[in-house]
């Protein structure tokens, strides 16, 4: 089996196009996506880190 480089640069890329299509059709259809957060438990440093 020999090696295979993966160009992460180019693969970032091509989902990053991808992922703007997809939003750009929900976006059409009345649909805005966001983003959520959900916090289990009291941890100082999470709660810092969500808010």
């Amino acid at each position: 089996m020999t090696a295979q480089i993966l160009d992460g640069k180019a693969t970032a890329k091509a989902m990053r196009e991808d992922l703007a299509q997809r939003v750009s059709a929900l976006k059409e259809r009345g649909v805005t996506p966001g983003l959520a957060t959900v916090l289990v438990g009291s941890d100082p440093a999470s709660e810092s880190y969500v808010a």
